[in-house]
């Protein structure tokens, strides 16, 4: 049986468990499996906290994480740049991992249930920066993120950075936000601790 050292990640300053890991194992009988994805750790992470820790938040940011899975950009923010992280997601079913990680790696977050197309202008203005990782796979998220992220900068968020792997509904939604909003939208690679490669989505106020 592998010691639970080897079921956990160490990934920028974090520590992510395995799907493997007994804690894992007994979220997924206590909270049930994730309806809409959140159901474990996706490479796309890496990403985030790579540009991110190449492009620093201001520190004590207010922090809307979308689609928030476990958690783990905006735990990320909320160990390297002391931010007040609000983990938004549609599915309560990811909350439990999500608590569970931050408390893992000693900070605090808020869970917000709700889906994209109901966050408002005004409850945008109550956040300083807004990110997403893995969040745009279908084709029908595409128009409710464009107008999330449209709503966001309305609102005066000062920075949204979303980031996928490259599928091609994100590709959509990343060039209609150039287009439209003025965003910009690049490659982005890592190779540790875990090798990923994709695109993000950067707009700011």
């Amino acid at each position: 049986m592998a010691d639970n050292n080897s079921l956990s990640r160490q990934m920028f300053g974090l520590t992510v468990r395995k799907n493997a890991h007994p804690d894992m194992r007994r979220l997924r009988r206590e909270a049930g499996d994730a309806s809409l994805h959140g159901n474990k750790f996706w490479k796309s992470s890496c990403l985030t906290m790579d540009y991110l820790t190449k492009n620093p938040l201001i520190k004590g940011a207010r922090v809307l994480d979308l689609g928030c899975g476990w958690g783990l950009g905006g735990i990320f923010c909320a160990k390297a740049f002391d931010a007040r992280v609000t983990s938004l997601d549609a599915d309560p079913s990811v909350f439990p991992f999500a608590q569970y990680h931050a408390e893992l790696n000693g900070v605090e977050i808020q869970t917000w249930q709700c889906r994209y197309e109901k966050v408002t202008e005004e409850a945008l203005r109550e956040f300083d920066a807004v990110i997403g990782t893995d969040i745009c796979f279908w084709d029908k998220l595409e128009a409710p993120l464009f107008n999330l992220t449209r709503r966001a900068l309305r609102a005066g968020v000062d920075r949204i950075v979303l980031v996928d792997p490259g599928r091609p509904p994100f590709r959509q939604l990343a060039e209609r936000a150039v287009e439209k909003l003025d965003a910009g939208y690049f490659e982005w690679q890592t190779q540790r601790p875990i090798k990923a490669k994709g695109c993000i989505l950067h707009a700011c106020a």
